[in-house]
């Protein structure tokens, strides 16, 4: 008898879990979207594990010396896409002073850079065979 009434019950539990699980249908989907990925840095990688996209946020580093010979560098948000030999050919950057955007070609250094930093801009044309040539207004 006691078995019974056990029973009883448990079907009453189960019979109120469905009910509730069905009156909620999005609730328990897997396909929906989270509003906000949040994170430090996302790396996306291929079918080998090759790092393939990363987009990061660089610490300043105030005594790095520059290519146009100022030092220092500000925090920076760096977006870099690679082929699948690792190397990036197209780096985006932003920073609290400008941003920047390198486009690489197949060998280096060819590339295209364009950047807006401070109160200047400059874009940046270099072929395989070292050519350069630098447009600044």
């Amino acid at each position: 008898m006691k078995t019974q009434r056990l029973l009883i019950a448990l079907t009453i539990v189960n019979i109120a879990l469905l009910t509730v699980s069905l009156a909620r249908p999005g609730a328990a989907r897997a396909d929906g979207v989270a509003p906000v990925l949040r994170g430090r840095a996302l790396e996306i990688v291929d079918d080998r594990g090759r790092l393939r996209a990363s987009i990061a946020v660089l610490p300043a580093d105030p005594v790095v010396k520059m290519p146009d010979g100022t030092t220092g560098y500000p925090e920076t948000v760096l977006l870099r896409l690679s082929t699948s030999e690792g190397r990036p050919n197209v780096k985006l950057a932003a920073t609290e002073d400008g941003a920047g955007l390198v486009l690489g070609g197949e060998s280096n250094p060819t590339h295209v850079q364009v950047l807006a930093r401070g109160v200047s801009t400059s874009l940046k044309l270099s072929n395989k065979d070292g050519r350069e040539q630098v447009i600044k207004p």
